[in-house]
């Protein structure tokens, strides 16, 4: 991994811009125990090496199956998760290096928007006192000052100020996750982690909830980590995407060059799965063979060749490095000639 990849070379960025987030070499294992004295005999590496950058205002969207070790990296990234190794950059600060008393003061410019909007909220608590609770921790305002802020963030989030009063349980999906965002928002953070933020709701509502995101982003200038499985959701929301397969990123580009133009035999075949808006067309699908292997014990060389239809011997024994292969996109394969023969 080279530092050029986390460099603000966007040509559509001016060049004096820096990278709000910097992710370099990030690695989260987790120990498995056995034996009668309870010794580390394995190690689940759910992420293995990622890096990445994200410029304010930037969406950035992280796909890839479930496992593969998305939300993993949105939560090491909010120290939800301590690392097992690698460095995070907020604003050129390594919060790796923050003891309790200074993350507390970084964690009010970095929030989370959780994928299930009802087991994020204390069903105990009227929705207002869980949107309070960010103000009263970080000291922002006092008493009626702190109301004003809750009530002003629920009507930015298309909500009535009198729902304060209401329990999570009143409200619909959808309305979950907008007192969801409000609570997110209300501290006003420069980062936000959005760990599948629609996934769980009906598709009519995903796209007003997509909508309203980007609405707050260009209004508040937020910076975004989009974390999704989806990848029509991905197409509309991101600016760029990242594509990870068993914990490391295989491919990463802008949304348009992802789309058009996919390079490895993973994303071909993630594209591939986009259903079609139209029952009079239809799309080759590209099948995976087999499972995804288990991050207990991933398969040598490159994690995908057991899966890939374009794998040699040389795929099975050497891991390839991910390099820049054109203008802003990044690329971690041997067979790039036979990967451009595979239409999509």
């Amino acid at each position: 991994m080279t530092d050029k990849m986390l460099a603000s070379d966007d040509p559509q960025m001016p060049q004096n811009v820096k990278d709000l987030v910097r992710v370099k070499d990030l690695v989260k294992h987790y120990p498995v125990r056995g034996g009668v004295l309870r010794r580390v005999v394995a190690q689940v590496k759910a992420v293995d090496g990622v890096s990445f950058s994200i410029k304010p205002g930037e969406t950035l969207g992280l796909v890839g199956e479930s496992g593969c070790g998305k939300s993993t990296v949105g939560n090491c990234i909010l120290r939800l998760l301590q690392p097992t190794s690698g460095t995070i950059e907020l604003n050129g600060e390594n919060i790796q290096e923050l003891g309790s008393k200074e993350l507390k003061s970084v964690r009010r410019n970095m929030q989370v928007i959780f994928q299930d909007p009802y087991s994020s909220l204390n069903p105990r608590k009227p929705i207002g006192d869980s949107i309070l609770a960010g103000l009263k921790i970080h000291k922002i305002g006092k008493g009626r000052e702190q109301v004003d802020l809750m009530h002003s963030m629920l009507v930015r989030v298309g909500l009535d100020p009198y729902f304060a009063h209401r329990y999570p349980y009143e409200f619909s999906g959808g309305q979950r996750q907008r007192i969801g965002i409000a609570r997110a928002l209300v501290l006003h953070p420069s980062f936000i982690v959005c760990d599948e933020p629609v996934s769980a709701l009906d598709v009519s509502i995903q796209s007003q909830v997509l909508n309203l995101l980007r609405d707050l982003q260009d209004e508040l200038n937020l910076t975004y980590l989009f974390i999704a499985h989806n990848l029509s959701v991905v197409e509309h929301i991101s600016d760029r995407v990242a594509v990870m397969y068993l914990g490391k990123i295989v491919e990463m580009a802008t949304r348009e060059d992802l789309f058009k133009n996919p390079l490895h035999m993973y994303t071909k075949a993630l594209i591939s799965a986009i259903p079609i808006p139209d029952p009079t067309l239809e799309r080759a699908r590209m099948l995976l063979e087999g499972e995804v292997p288990s991050p207990l014990n991933p398969p040598p060389g490159c994690h995908f060749h057991p899966r890939c239809s374009i794998a040699t011997e040389q795929c099975s024994q050497e891991e390839p490095l991910f390099d820049e292969v054109a203008p802003n996109h990044w690329l971690a394969c041997f067979n790039l000639e036979a990967a451009n023969l595979v239409e999509v």
